[in-house]
């Protein structure tokens, strides 16, 4: 019985909002704009979310980096703290392998270069990145040789001419045959290519293997070292020993670096899940706002739906008469005006749903990234939705079932 009176309330409804297009469009309109805001948000930050933790995966399992600078900048404002610091030295990262006891791999980067890598087969895009390494870097990264090497230790000691290529760079300069045993020049200087990283793919719209890499101590000894501060890349043994690990490494680079005890790190340690957690924490007062700015629309919104109600109420005052002469109950016509404001807030709610998602993933087609639909938020804004339409429908119903039923039949 009450599933059919609840469908005949939402009929009623619809046909009161279509009789009324420009009325109802305007009342819509607020309630449009209010859901409009929240999804759109919520969904561009979803998406940077999910590739932002993608793009940080590229950590190993249980790794971490130890850096002079933070991993990301996300809600810092300090920045001369950071400038003040001593770089993190080539000597630093050889005391930490040489004193650790509980890590199973250590190793360093630098970034050196970025150009035109060119073989006897051709160019690359000016884009490629050229970075120094050393053997435990490879883990620590979750790089896999496909083809080839990895660099061994005589590659540093002697600072040799060598690199590993990733696996896109390698099949744009040599698209023929395999680049292994080959030579690149890379800003000015030949290298051979002892190994090849398997592919990774797109990222962020970008190409993740498109960048070469050589020995670190070449690197160094090439671009020079000063005022050059290094990554360490450190990976656990298991997730057991992971904070066990971090602390350990702390402890010996505090010592190696000389910082005073009581003072704090003058440097950085993060991995993927504290970027991860740095960047919800940034964006939060993001959501909290928008939240916050999205809350005055809905209230206005719901102004205008009560204005609307309370219009409809003196326009079908002669109905609502009827209907009480003909039996209906005071709960049956408050059902009725309750019924009608939610759904013309769920009409509203649901166009800015679909216009908030795809606004939102503008992001994701803009970066070639796989699009978010952020199921969460779209059934909270339908319930906001709902919610606005019981609390301003309310006081309408109320003064509708409240009517006189004799004065409502003679009303014109």
């Amino acid at each position: 019985m009450w599933i059919h009176e609840f469908k005949e309330n939402v009929m009623m409804a619809l046909s009161a909002i279509t009789g009324h297009k420009l009325r109802s469009a305007l009342t819509l309109l607020g309630v449009m704009i209010g859901v409009f805001s929240i999804i759109v948000v919520m969904t561009a930050v979803r998406v940077l979310q999910k590739n932002i933790e993608s793009q940080l995966s590229q950590l190993g399992t249980n790794s971490f980096q130890i850096r002079k600078f933070p991993g990301a900048f996300f809600g810092v404002t300090d920045f001369e703290k950071f400038w003040r610091r001593k770089d993190i030295s080539y000597g630093d990262g050889v005391i930490a392998q040489e004193r650790s006891t509980l890590a199973r791999s250590i190793g360093m980067e630098s970034d050196f270069w970025g150009g035109m890598a060119t073989s006897r087969y051709g160019k690359s895009p000016p884009n490629v990145r050229l970075f120094g390494e050393t053997p435990g870097s490879f883990p620590a990264k979750n790089w896999i040789i496909g083809e080839g090497r990895v660099f061994m230790d005589h590659d540093l000691d002697r600072a040799r001419k060598v690199c590993i290529l990733a696996g896109g760079l390698a099949e744009v300069l040599f698209p023929y045959s395999s680049a292994l045993g080959e030579e690149v020049k890379l800003d000015g200087i030949k290298y051979q290519v002892v190994g090849i990283l398997e592919s990774k793919g797109q990222m962020l719209g970008g190409n993740q293997d498109n960048f070469a890499i050589i020995p670190l101590t070449t690197g160094l000894n090439r671009y020079g070292r000063r005022w050059r501060s290094l990554s360490i890349l450190v990976q656990a043994p298991n997730q057991a020993q992971f904070e066990d690990t971090r602390e350990e490494i702390r402890g010996i680079l505090r010592a190696a670096r000389k910082v005073p005890p009581g003072e704090e790190d003058d440097f950085e340690i993060f991995s993927n899940d504290s970027l991860v957690s740095q960047f919800q924490a940034f964006t939060l007062a993001v959501r909290v706002g928008m939240a916050l700015i999205s809350s005055i629309s809905l209230l206005a919104a719901g102004i205008g739906i009560m204005n609307i109600m309370l219009v409809s109420v003196t326009e079908r005052t002669r109905e609502i008469g009827v209907r009480r002469a003909i039996g209906a109950k005071k709960r049956n016509i408050i059902t009725q005006f309750i019924v009608e404001a939610i759904v013309l807030c769920e009409v509203g709610g649901l166009l800015g749903v679909a216009l908030g998602v795809l606004g939102g993933n503008g992001i994701a087609f803009a970066l070639q990234v796989p699009v978010v639909v952020p199921i969460d938020w779209i059934l909270f804004g339908l319930l906001i939705c709902s919610l606005v339409g019981i609390a301003f429908g309310t006081y309408p119903a109320i003064k509708a079932a409240n009517l006189d039923p004799i004065e409502s039949l003679r009303y014109e």
